[in-house]
């Protein structure tokens, strides 16, 4: 499989796309104005706790105060006291145990703030480098999932353990996490990772001791940076970046923690923008419409909810060349691949409802799921696929950390109010004609001047002129209509001459 990843820079605005056999897979976006917060450590002051949600609101200085749960303080699950307690086995400590009115503490942004919610934030402090996580909190050593290969994951957790008994012993203790990236790796580059991440830590706990209150004393990496860090793999063929200044950091930050792949990077200088060059600008524009067509003839539906999404599966002009059984199977199979690549694309989290089509074949059903599940595993989001519920649908849940991608350059429509539809034209002039009635009863007027849309106006004086004779009648007024284009189809006035 063919992966490159293309850095366009601007002044004011940097996107990532992680292009795959020649079709955008992922991207991400970063603002200046609205740059995400994501790993971010901040000085934080609890300014209220709520025990009914055994959590509490914490000040770390961004315009809402950010969310604490009970269960992501370090210390909830232990039992500080060494006293017995009334707590269930397997709950965490009440709120208050583990906070007070007041209390500075350090926190970590683990989600951005996503529409009217703040940001979720932890005690649990983490930093990442280019093969490791650094935990604060616990001296396991422990390795990522998807390095699914028994002897890569022994040879990889014997190395770090045999690297940290060289060093001297440090307190607090310090755990680490081998990422993907740590695949194949040997141990003068986990040695260059763990000294890198000591000297990050100890720059915390040192900008920790004399922040205020509000103030970030570890800032993640910008999103070249971090696209350098988090997606650069031996798999990547090229990484190509329009601007000379941050081809230039990329080389320094390749050169110092991935000298490997650093011949990767490449300066793009050509007079075409590389996002056209690639179409990424084309597909971007789809990834924002609701329906996304298949090969076969079928479609994907895709609607965005407050709480979930929902994808539904058609055949549309696809009837196959055997039976309608055989043809639901394999329009289901190919939405897979699809529903997988705009999860990413669009970059959906929380509660997905996906609406396959009707199987009757308990084995399709099963590879239908099974291919689901693998078309997932290069979705870097932490994803969870339930069976098919009793009406035939499938629910998953993918991790969200930022806003989607519709949410993060789109936003709701002044002309339906963020619902997506307007009303008919036929819809408002009933509308218009209520309120004139409405009008006429509470004030006192020789005649009436009702100002619209051109396309409503023309309605009602060509299409319903024999019901504006009569209302005219009823009220015993005469009324005058005027069109402007500044008025959207939902818009109008009736004013009283």
């Amino acid at each position: 499989m063919s992966e490159e990843i293309l850095i366009n820079v601007t002044p004011h605005e940097t996107r990532v796309a992680v292009v795959e056999n020649g079709m955008l897979q992922e991207l991400q976006i970063e603002r200046g104005s609205t740059r995400g917060v994501v790993g971010n450590i901040y000085k934080g002051k609890v300014q209220r706790i709520m025990p009914g949600m055994q959590a509490a609101f914490v000040d770390i200085g961004l315009e809402r105060a950010a969310f604490l749960h009970a269960g992501d303080i370090a210390d909830a699950w232990a039992d500080g006291s060494g006293e017995a307690n009334d707590r269930e086995p397997g709950a965490p400590r009440s709120i208050f145990e583990l906070l007070r009115d007041g209390q500075e503490l350090l926190v970590q942004v683990v989600k951005d703030p996503i529409g009217t919610k703040g940001a979720r934030v932890t005690t649990q402090i983490s930093v990442p480098s280019r093969h490791l996580v650094l935990l604060t909190q616990t001296d396991a050593v422990v390795v990522s999932a998807r390095i699914d290969q028994e002897s890569e994951r022994s040879r990889l957790r014997g190395q770090m353990l045999e690297l940290l008994a060289q060093r001297p012993a440090v307190s607090p203790p310090r755990g680490y996490i081998l990422r993907t990236n740590a695949e194949g790796q040997q141990a003068e580059s986990l040695a260059e990772d763990i000294d890198y991440l000591d000297r990050a830590l100890d720059s915390i706990r040192e900008n920790a001791r004399t922040a205020k209150v509000g103030m970030c004393v570890y800032e993640d990496l910008s999103l070249p940076l971090r696209a350098a860090r988090d997606l650069m793999r031996q798999d990547v063929e090229r990484v190509k970046v329009d601007s000379r200044e941050s081809y230039e950091r990329l080389q320094e930050f390749a050169s110092r923690f991935m000298p490997a792949l650093a011949d990767k990077i490449e300066h793009y200088s050509g007079y075409r923008p590389i996002f056209d060059l690639y179409g990424v600008e084309d597909e971007i524009s789809r990834a924002l419409e609701k329906k996304v067509p298949l090969k076969s003839g079928g479609s994907l539906i895709i609607d965005q909810t407050e709480a979930m999404t929902t994808i539904d599966i058609n055949t549309g002009s696809f009837l196959g060349q055997r039976n309608p059984e055989e043809t639901v199977y394999r329009t289901n199979l190919e939405a897979t691949h699809a529903i997988a690549r705009q999860l990413r694309l669009r970059n959906l989290g929380g509660i997905i409802i996906i609406d396959f089509i009707d199987m009757v074949d308990p084995e399709h059903k099963r590879q239908v799921l099974r291919q689901l599940e693998k078309s997932l595993q290069r979705d870097h989001a932490k994803t969870t696929v339930y069976d098919f519920s009793p009406l035939g649908l499938v629910e998953m849940t993918r991790k969200r950390t930022t806003e989607s991608l519709e949410r993060q350059i789109s936003e709701h429509c002044d002309h339906c109010g963020g619902r997506g539809m307007i009303k008919t034209v036929e819809t408002v002039t009933h509308e218009i004609f209520r309120e004139i009635v409405r009008q006429n009863r509470q004030f006192e007027a020789q005649k009436l001047l009702v100002i619209g849309a051109p396309k409503v106006m023309h309605h009602i004086t060509e299409d319903e002129s024999v019901a504006v004779a009569e209302l005219e009648e009823f009220i015993g007024k005469s009324v005058r209509f005027q069109a402007d284009d500044q008025y959207s189809q939902e818009q109008y006035d009736v004013v009283l001459l």
